[in-house]
């Protein structure tokens, strides 16, 4: 099978093959339909990142929760032989991180998508009282995936409003609970090598730092290490389409907001622009942020059947990430033709992956990449 790739890799020299190891799981999992998408692992010759935005320009980038990551207390035993990051057979994002495995954007869940060699870990991201960028899903914490840390207290049944909530607060939750044990029967709360068992939720700048740990970390294989140090990052503005200023920083829909300056700056401070993409249902959000940076790679997420591709070309979309069940070959060779990759999502189970690998699709995002790590080298 030939795989289109996905963008010119920006790895340095090392060199010998990758071989991802993977079990298959059983794959009686329905194929769900949510929030996702994104990009890359050997794209399209697209120009070389510039600078964001000026730094006077931009919110200082958060860096509270980095504390949750887990410092690296010893070297790694390093192979002498030189090491070779070969991109997988398909590209594979991992949804929310692992969330058939894991639960959802959490450390854990990235740390188990990058055991198991995920091409991109795919997050979503919020903006807190304070101006940090939080990588959850919901407007809230919901009572049905948190509960607070200490166990005396009693989780209101709303949930907590995630705008609501300051970076320093977020040490006050654990996000370990399954929300739906009948389509995700093999997710998990267990301890990580590196993670642990902290489920709080974390900043996106903790993301940043927690890859690199791991990128570092002696409890993981060299090939592990040299995936992680080049997988990309597909983030996920969550405005409500509806209501562009729900997230709380008077997002007018044209300029970016204080959410999109501030993803910007983080991104930049991590130094990781050539390794992200930035994905929206609201393609307000997208366009606003091509405005103030014409580089960095952008997805259009859509979930029905009628998308305006030329309008995702004309405003400057390198991706279009549709719902999985809607996604024809024809509209794939359409948006080929107009320059844009195809990643759909959410894609879980072996005949569904078969289906979009067939359809011409450039990847897709999963919520079991142990599966889709089985079907990736099994269509090569």
């Amino acid at each position: 099978m030939k795989v289109r790739p996905l963008r010119r890799p920006r790895v340095s020299a090392a060199v010998v093959v990758l071989v991802l190891v993977a079990t298959a799981c059983g794959s009686g999992e329905p194929s769900t339909t949510e929030t996702v998408t994104e990009s890359t692992t050997t794209p399209v010759d697209a120009p070389e990142p510039t600078d964001l935005v000026a730094a006077a320009d931009v919110p200082a980038p958060d860096t509270a929760a980095s504390a949750v990551v887990p410092a690296v207390t010893a070297e790694p035993e390093v192979s002498t032989a030189p090491l070779v990051v070969d991109p997988l057979p398909v590209h594979v994002e991992g949804h929310r991180g692992a969330r058939g495995l894991k639960p959802e954007n959490t450390l854990q869940a990235f740390e188990t998508a990058l055991d198991i060699g995920v091409s991109t870990l795919e997050l979503d991201m919020h903006l807190t009282a304070d101006g940090a960028v939080i990588v959850w899903h919901d407007a809230n914490l919901g009572a049905d995936k948190c509960r607070f840390s200490d166990t005396n207290r009693e989780f209101p049944a709303a949930g907590v409003p995630v705008a609501s909530l300051t970076s320093v607060e977020l040490a006050d939750y654990q996000c370990d609970l399954n929300p739906n044990t009948d389509l995700f029967p093999d997710q998990n709360n267990n301890s990580t090598e590196i993670a642990g068992d902290d489920y709080q939720p974390v900043t996106l700048a903790a993301v940043f730092d927690f890859v690199e740990v791991y990128a570092n970390s002696p409890d993981k294989t060299d090939e592990q290490r040299a995936r992680a140090a080049v997988v990309e990052f597909n983030i996920e503005t969550k405005r409500d389409i509806s209501d562009p200023a729900a997230i709380g920083d008077d997002f007018d829909g044209v300029n970016p907001g204080a959410f999109e300056l501030q993803t910007l700056a983080v991104v930049e401070a991590a130094d990781v622009a050539d390794r992200v993409v930035i994905q929206s249902f609201d393609h307000r959000s997208l366009w606003a942020i091509r405005s103030v940076d014409p580089d960095i790679r952008l997805a259009a997420l859509t979930s029905g059947d009628s998308p305006d591709l030329d309008e995702m070309s004309l405003n400057g979309a390198n991706i279009w990430s549709p719902n999985f069940n809607v996604m024809t070959k024809e509209l794939v060779d359409q948006a080929h033709a107009l320059g844009l990759l195809v990643i759909p999502w959410t894609v879980n189970d072996a005949e569904s992956m078969q289906m979009v690998i067939a359809n011409g699709a450039d990847g897709f995002i999963t919520d079991r990449p142990d599966i889709a790590a089985v079907v990736a080298y099994s269509e090569t």
